[in-house]
């Protein structure tokens, strides 16, 4: 069974496929064989649809997350993301489309350590040459609670106030496309209850999809629907 659905819901609530995955298959080489990391996946997320990704460690998960981003490239498949294949674009085009349109939450925050909260946030609109790049991410850091941390570097602030710099970041340009690797994994239990609280909260309102990898089953149920990864395959 390909789809685990947590609760019945609505089939016109979603406004479209934003994302197809089409019988991928990820191999890595070594001297004398290849091992078989995805093995023939097809999924399709919708529009502002929430999905958890579930497994043990090493069955796949991460290695899935990578292919959406564009950051691997399939052996063989398609991935198909707002109505295009993009698993044959350059790395140049994935880039602009990883810039623009995905955000990516890890696990581990990658701060830039000597800038501030709010440079780290506001160095994407920068980079995007979006105007008053550094009001509209002061915006976004007091929305998630961080106002009196604005100034303060990575090395100062807790590894909650970390992570919520990062999500900052990786949404300060409104993705369509929200991809979170085990984002709470670091983290105790209260401040894992808060980000994931923040990131629900944030792609409701901003009809954004969001892809979840984590380990917590808790966690999973608060997604639409739950897809299980086992040795590379979904189940």
């Amino acid at each position: 069974m390909k789809k685990k659905r947590k609760k019945n819901i609505d089939k016109n609530f979603f406004m479209s496929d934003l994302l197809e995955l089409q019988d991928i298959h990820l191999n890595y080489k070594t001297e004398s064989t290849a091992v078989e990391v995805i093995r023939g996946v097809s999924l399709k997320i919708n529009s502002n649809e929430s999905v958890a990704i579930v497994g043990k460690s090493g069955s796949g998960k991460t290695s899935l997350i990578m292919l959406i981003a564009g950051l691997e490239r399939p052996n063989s498949g398609k991935i198909i993301f707002e109505g295009e294949d993009i698993s044959q674009y350059s790395e140049d085009r994935l880039a602009d489309i990883r810039k623009r349109k995905i955000g990516i939450v890890f696990q581990s925050f990658y701060l830039i350590p000597n800038y501030t909260a709010l440079e780290n946030v506001s160095l994407v609109l920068e980079i995007n040459k979006v105007a008053d790049a550094k009001k509209k991410s002061m915006e976004l850091l007091e929305q998630l609670g961080l106002k009196d941390r604005i100034n303060h570097f990575p090395s100062q602030l807790s590894g909650g106030e970390q992570q919520r710099v990062a999500i900052a970041r990786s949404i300060v340009l409104n993705p369509k496309l929200i991809l979170a690797d085990e984002p709470s994994g670091n983290l105790d239990s209260e401040n894992s209850k808060l980000i994931m609280s923040l990131l629900f909260k944030y792609c409701k309102q901003n009809g954004s999809s969001l892809v979840l990898v984590t380990h917590d089953q808790m966690l999973a149920k608060e997604c639409d629907r739950i897809i299980e990864i086992k040795d590379g395959k979904i189940i």
